[in-house]
């Protein structure tokens, strides 16, 4: 006689597993810190080869694209609102700082030849809502001469990061829209449009053409976190995806082969090309995609960082090119030590301080996080913490719930 159970008691009786409990994603928590480290390290040390060998802003939007697509199972507007509401703190703490040091160091917004009259004071909006690129001088003095001249170009540039973010995010509604009833156009029309944007066969002009190059170079990423998302990437067979995805990566690497910028082989300077090895890239980092509940194996050593990272994800992005900067004083200090007055030990410093700031940026990475990560809690309405790396102390409590990366 076969005995009849309820789905309770088959899961009780050990018939079936139990339904696994809603948690982070931790394959695609992994991907965003290892984006994020390479986002530094290539800003530390400027190796083109970086760009081939890990696209970290494909992999990002790709990953905020999926977790869009997942919020958008809520009421639009209320996501949306969310979104910004998280983008925007960040970027004030950011500003508030970056914005007095520019005043200190000399800069007269009116006497800019480049941003000077109304434009210039409307452009000044984009330090609180980055709808577009905010201004800044090629130049500027910094308190003490701590930081060279060129220290606000590099501090403000990575903001066109949260530019393209703010408006992926409002496209994402109209974007999910068309990908849901017609996946593969969707898909596959911004690396059209990179086509004829990004290579020069039509120019638009100024900074307009220079965000519409960036939507285009990594919509389809965005859209791929779609495609994972809603399951479409996973209907594809395997080797297919695979496949075609090396076809298109190869494509890159000839049209890149062609096209070498200022800095040879970074795709940053290659929109198509850029557009396209990210494209192959995420749809491989996606297909094999296995949706760890816990980081596994040897891993596992490095959940607390990447818990740390993707908590403070913002934070780490906005102000890492300033920290790195801040790693020259430190090490000029070295070179006053009693020790240091040799001229061998002026040279072997010489030649290792790249090495120094590897070092140096980290810690600095870390006051950082201290100091400003904990509004990336209040602008996400949750108790404050200094250091969320998932210890204990840490730890979010049960009556709160952490959206990853919403």
């Amino acid at each position: 006689m076969t005995q009849e159970y309820t789905a309770g008691q088959r899961e009780q009786h050990g018939l079936v597993p139990p339904p696994k409990a809603p948690g982070r994603d931790r394959y695609l928590d992994l991907l965003r810190s290892l984006a994020l480290v390479r986002v530094v390290l290539y800003h530390l040390f400027g190796w083109a080869w970086l760009t081939v060998l890990f696209p970290s802003m494909g992999v990002m939007f790709a990953l905020a694209g999926s977790l869009m697509a997942r919020s958008l199972n809520r009421p639009t507007l209320s996501v949306i609102r969310g979104r910004i509401r998280r983008l925007l703190p960040p970027l004030w703490a950011f500003s508030a700082v970056v914005l007095p040091l520019m005043f200190v160091g000399g800069w007269k917004l009116s006497e800019d030849p480049d941003h000077s009259g109304t434009w210039g004071l409307l452009e000044m909006v984009n330090y609180v809502i980055p709808i577009g690129a905010p201004p800044y001088p090629w130049e500027v003095g910094f308190p003490n001469d701590l930081l060279e001249s060129t220290w606000a170009d590099q501090a403000v540039g990575p903001l066109w990061y949260l530019r393209a973010y703010l408006w992926f995010v409002l496209a994402s509604p109209l974007l999910l829209w068309a990908f849901r009833r017609v996946p593969w156009a969707t898909l596959l029309a911004p690396l059209a449009l990179t086509a004829v944007v990004g290579t020069g066969l039509v120019t638009i002009p100024g900074e307009l053409g220079n965000a519409v190059t960036d939507f285009a170079v990594y919509g389809s990423c965005w859209v791929l976190g779609f495609a994972h998302h809603e399951g479409v990437l996973a209907k594809v067979p395997r080797y297919l995806a695979v496949s075609g995805s090396v076809m298109v990566m190869a494509f890159a690497l000839w049209w890149a082969s062609g096209h070498l910028g200022p800095e040879g082989w970074d795709l940053n300077d290659i929109p198509l090309a850029q557009a396209a090895w990210s494209f192959g890239f995420v749809v491989i980092l996606l297909q094999y995609s296995p949706s760890w509940q816990e980081l596994p194996g040897r891993l596992a050593r490095w959940d607390k960082l990447v818990t740390l990272s993707n908590n403070r994800a913002v934070t780490i992005y906005l102000w890492h090119n300033l920290l790195i900067m801040a790693t020259v004083p430190i090490i000029d200090l070295a070179y006053r030590l009693p020790f240091m007055q040799s001229d061998r030990a002026v040279a072997a410093l010489d030649a290792t301080d790249m090495l120094w700031m590897f070092f140096l940026v980290w810690p600095l990475i870390g006051l950082a996080i201290l100091a400003f990560g904990w509004i990336e809690d209040l602008a996400a309405k949750r108790r404050p913490r200094l250091w969320p790396n998932g210890s204990r102390r840490g730890r979010v409590g049960p009556t709160e719930t952490v959206r990853p990366g919403s």
